[in-house]
């Protein structure tokens, strides 16, 4: 069943090309539609079950993806207008999942760390990280205003 997504939010399957040496992906060319513009790349790592939620950016984009373990990303819409405001958005990403999920600006969005080892999250960024003047907006992973419970599902 597929996922309606936040209004903005764009997900790019990515390709495995495995061979007798290991194997290769590519994340992010400058000649397809998901890319932007470019700002940085960095890399995020979580434990199993930690939690790093919540954030937003007024005027960067992100490029998300999984290059080693497992994790739960989760995307919320508090855009006031949106078509798709209160809306929640769910993927798990990892090498068994390989994708690349483009999150708009004023999209609240975090991760967790689901398998069972250190999660590796790359970001790709459409602005540099300015540590005067930081485009990054906080709430607590557990805020209530956002209708998203981080626990596990179990059944």
């Amino acid at each position: 069943m597929a996922m309606n997504l936040i209004q903005g939010v764009e997900v790019k399957d990515l390709k495995i090309v495995p061979d007798e040496r290991g194997m290769l992906s590519e994340i992010l060319r400058s000649d397809e539609k998901v890319f932007k513009k470019f700002g940085q790349v960095y890399f995020t790592t979580a434990y199993p079950g930690v939690v790093k939620a919540w954030h937003f950016h007024k005027i960067q984009s992100d490029h998300f993806t999984c290059i080693h373990g497992e994790v739960k990303l989760a995307l919320y819409d508090g855009r006031k207008g949106s078509p798709t405001l209160g809306q929640v958005n769910e993927f798990f990403l990892g090498i068994r999942n390989p994708k690349l999920i483009v999150i708009p600006p004023l999209i609240h969005h975090g991760f967790k760390g689901i398998g069972s080892e250190e999660c590796i999250m790359i970001n790709i960024p459409t602005e540099p990280y300015n540590p005067k003047n930081p485009d990054e907006y906080r709430i607590p992973w557990n805020d209530p205003s956002i209708p998203y419970d981080w626990e596990r599902k179990n059944g």
